[in-house]
């Protein structure tokens, strides 16, 4: 019995850092339209820019009810940044350079390593 409700617990945790990694790159494609958006003053992208707003901050707000606020925000800034990058790289909108995908290795790194650390409130001081 305790299994399976540690199985379904794990199963639930994992569902909110999907919808949290699915906003996050929403959040590139925001960035992006808005980058196409030309101030807003090109339907399309304006209509995009929108969209994947609105859906990205929906996302967000559901992932912070299991992932703690700092940590989800850290990882859909990061991964959202990193796929706004890599897609204006690949794009040439942007140069790509050694470094540059170094450091965005380095931001993948990091998220990846929040979402690896266990998510269980501090325990309280005994002083």
């Amino acid at each position: 019995m305790v299994m399976a409700t540690k199985t379904t617990k794990t199963t639930k945790s994992t569902a909110f850092w999907i919808i949290l990694l699915a906003s996050a790159i929403l959040e590139a494609v925001w960035a992006t339209a808005l980058g196409l958006s030309n101030g807003f003053t090109q339907l399309i992208p304006t209509l995009v820019f929108a969209a994947a707003a609105s859906l990205s901050m929906l996302g967000l707000g559901i992932a912070v009810k299991r992932i703690p606020l700092g940590t989800a925000y850290a990882v859909w800034v990061g991964i959202g940044a990193a796929l706004t990058v890599g897609w204006a790289m690949i794009t040439g909108v942007e140069a790509a350079s050694p470094l540059k995908l170094l450091f965005i290795a380095g931001i993948v790194g990091c998220a990846a390593g929040l979402k690896a650390l266990p998510t269980g409130k501090p325990a309280p001081d005994s002083e």
